[in-house]
């Protein structure tokens, strides 16, 4: 069993929420990335109204080789209205015992494999019950359709009332450096406090270089800029590299359909910002210097 450790392709525009790719798009996409070595993959049920993960499976189903070759990551336990679950009367959230090992098993069939690398909990429910999702997350196991667990947008005491009886190997968040809530809310803390290991989605602020409405826009953008120019590299870069510096081992889920996305997040894993050089950044962001 493989923990990920590097960058991971986030695929929720790859379908019918932004690019609308082909079986032959998707495969061009995969064969992309794994030729690059990003080899992880992140999905969620709902994505592109619950047909992305088929879309992406019946690309890997055109070769039985690549599914050893890569990590597939998904989510459950959100129920979106769409046409697709006509069942679906209200959009809710179900953490269930019976609805995450169906989930889990929709998702099997629809990417094609017998197994997944990853099964997250989407959000925090309000009628989550620990025991329900324990007993799931053990049944899934001991069959061997999921080999890691963990939750995703789950904040410090969600994750506490969890972990007391399943383990939680990820908690897949916001963080950016426009999000930095993370580094203070007890996230973070509560990763390291736990060997959990932290998945930023938005690494990269949703591409906050085309939105002056930002608060301290322009600063962050001049520092990023001048230490893109002392470290020899691009300002995305830069910015990823701020999230690594953290000791917590934060992995950045990169959602584009630009392979030179994921590679400059990978490639700041080269850039070993100086503890200045990080709080240059942090103090560019929060806007004033710290205490």
């Amino acid at each position: 069993m493989q923990k990920i450790t590097s960058t991971v392709a986030g695929c929720m525009r790859w379908g019918k929420w932004g690019a609308q790719y082909s079986t032959k798009q998707y495969r061009t996409m995969i064969d992309a990335c794994l030729q690059h070595g990003i080899n992880a993959f992140d999905h969620a049920d709902i994505y592109g109204d619950y047909t992305t993960e088929e879309e992406f499976g019946n690309a890997l189903k055109e070769d039985n080789s690549l599914r050893d070759k890569i990590q597939l990551i998904t989510k459950c336990g959100i129920q979106m209205m769409t046409e697709n679950r006509p069942h679906h009367q209200i959009k809710s959230y179900n953490t269930s015992k019976e609805h995450i090992i169906h989930s889990a098993e929709t998702s099997l069939k629809h990417f094609g494999t017998s197994y997944l690398d990853v099964l997250l909990i989407h959000r925090p429910d309000p009628l989550l019950h620990p025991h329900e999702v324990a007993e799931a997350v053990f049944h899934l196991k001991k069959q061997g359709k999921i080999l890691q667990f963990g939750v995703s947008n789950f904040l410090p005491h969600h994750v506490d009332a969890l972990r007391r009886y399943v383990e939680i190997e990820y908690n897949q968040v916001e963080i950016s450096i426009i999000y930095t809530s993370p580094f203070t809310n007890g996230i973070l803390d509560n990763c390291l406090e736990h060997h959990i290991i932290p998945m930023a989605w938005s690494p990269l602020g949703g591409g906050i270089f085309n939105d002056d409405s930002i608060p301290n826009y322009r600063k962050i953008v001049s520092t990023a800029n001048e230490l893109a120019e002392k470290y020899t590299t691009g300002i995305n870069e830069i910015l990823v590299a701020f999230l690594l510096k953290h000791p917590s081992g934060i992995i950045p889920v990169v959602g584009t359909t630009k392979v030179e996305r994921l590679l400059q997040a990978k490639a700041a894993n080269n850039i070993y910002l100086t503890r200045e050089d990080w709080f240059k950044l942090w103090i560019a962001t929060i806007g004033e210097d710290v205490a």
